[in-house]
């Protein structure tokens, strides 16, 4: 563990930022001086101060307190989204690999199709056909993150299948869906994972990109994506979008160290040398 550490500093930051703002938004109610949607007028664009720390916006709520609360969005969404992303994605990839060619075939273009197209493009049209709205923004990202779990779980899969633990597994009688899921899916579960770690950062940052655009959270809500939209009609009022895409920034980044270590402790030529 302690030369893993060393040979992945990068982790321990990533996990602190994780853990941060987790206890910030959770505690968010505890430790901000004001509520996320307090409107002050008379204190309206007000620059950090130590009554603001980080500024009011133009209604006069308290930034900080707004980008605090904010966490209880995106944080779940993120995870949300790459949880059922990954299982849906992991089933039809799964079947794909291990099911009849015709079936691969038929999936595989499926998942072909949905990523023929960007992935903002997608979702934002999604989005839009759905309505604004954080039900809808979610359903928008399952829709485009699929298809790449899909792709590399059927590849997995495929590599899977054809060693002599599966041959052996068939002669014994093992039927189809035991080996799948007891023997084939096992060994398949550490690079997912990896992927899934690394994609909660894009989740989010996808996230607030459609809120930026309107077809997230509606307002009032203290969502991260909506404040820096907001803080693009005052651009001389620089704190009301650069907290908020500070905390975009810091939780995207930290997910990304965190998937290069977990990466690189399931790679088992990095692992024989740790």
């Amino acid at each position: 563990m302690a030369a893993f550490v060393r040979r992945n500093p990068l982790v321990l930051v990533g996990a602190a930022v994780v853990v941060a703002w987790v206890v910030v938004s959770l505690a968010a109610p505890l430790v901000t001086p004001y509520g996320p949607l307090t409107q002050r007028v008379a204190d309206r664009l007000h620059a950090p101060s130590a009554v603001h720390l980080f500024g009011t916006d133009a209604l006069g709520r308290d930034v900080l307190s707004r980008v605090a609360f904010g966490g209880r969005i995106s944080l779940p969404v993120g995870l949300l989204v790459v949880i059922v992303a990954l299982g849906v994605g992991g089933l039809i990839g799964s079947i794909a690999g291990f099911g009849p060619g015709w079936l691969d075939g038929l999936l595989m273009r499926l998942t072909e199709m949905v990523m023929a197209f960007p992935i903002i493009i997608l979702a934002m049209t999604i989005a839009a056909a759905l309505g604004p709205g954080l039900d809808h923004a979610m359903v928008a990202l399952v829709a485009v993150s699929w298809p790449r779990y899909a792709r590399v779980m059927r590849g997995l899969v495929l590599s899977v299948k054809e060693n002599e633990y599966v041959y052996a597994s068939r002669a014994m009688g093992g039927s189809g869906a035991h080996i799948l899921t007891r023997v084939v899916l096992p060994n398949c579960v550490a690079p997912a994972v990896v992927m899934a770690t690394l994609d909660l950062g894009n989740a989010i940052l996808t996230f607030s990109g459609l809120s930026f655009l309107g077809l997230g959270s509606p307002p009032p809500a203290a969502e991260w994506g909506a404040m820096v939209a907001a803080g693009t009609q005052t651009f001389d009022q620089w704190w009301v979008s650069t907290f908020p895409g500070a905390a975009i920034l810091s939780l995207v980044m930290a997910f990304n160290f965190i998937g290069d270590g977990v990466r690189d402790a399931l790679d088992p030529r990095l692992r024989r040398s740790l």
